[in-house]
């Protein structure tokens, strides 16, 4: 009949907003568990509140995201130092081509400017991995699996519980021979 008592945290739409179960206040962030069996509306400031839930730190999940990003980081380090070979090279390059332009300057009568100018110069990459403002800044990104606490676990399952009851309740009504009928005969 119990539910674990780790819940997800997610988002609903504003237009989808409840009243928090706690203050009752509009709310659009909804704790539930990971079987679907159990959610409730919550305010994201009673997330922080530590007599209310504790965040469920996954571990491995954090270590696997560090060694992706040092991957990444790693990747994109590879790539500029590439890049700037490249560019040391194609500037040696240059100068050699500027040796000869020089050579065939006092030949053909044109500048080594006008030269180097009709040249295409190659434009820098971009390997297109912008961080957002949040990695920028080093923020964390809040938690999104809790625990609540002892007591309004509790809450929950009795609620859940006697909503449970006051169902099957409403069936045995509905069934004719839960009431029992009236007698045939006559007393004697």
């Amino acid at each position: 009949m119990a539910f674990p008592n780790v819940y997800t945290h997610r988002k609903v739409a504003d237009t989808k907003a409840k009243s928090c179960d706690i203050c009752f206040k509009l709310s659009c962030s909804v704790l539930i568990t990971s079987d679907n069996r159990d959610w409730f509306y919550v305010c994201p400031s009673h997330l922080k509140d530590t007599g209310f839930c504790t965040p469920k730190i996954d571990h491995a999940a954090i270590e696997a995201r560090k060694k992706r990003e040092l991957e990444e980081e790693v990747e994109r380090v590879k790539k500029e130092y590439e890049e700037k070979q490249k560019k040391k090279k194609e500037k040696a390059e240059k100068g050699e081509k500027k040796d000869e332009v020089e050579d065939k300057k006092g030949k053909d009568g044109k500048s080594g400017e006008d030269i180097n100018k009709s040249q295409d110069k190659p434009e820098p990459i971009k390997d297109g991995t912008a961080t957002s403002p949040a990695e920028e800044e080093g923020e964390e990104e809040e938690p999104r699996v809790f625990e609540l606490k002892s007591t309004f676990y509790q809450q929950r399952v009795n609620r859940k519980r006697q909503a449970e009851i006051a169902k099957r309740n409403r069936e045995r009504m509905q069934n004719p021979t839960f009431f029992p009928s009236v007698p045939k005969n006559l007393p004697s």
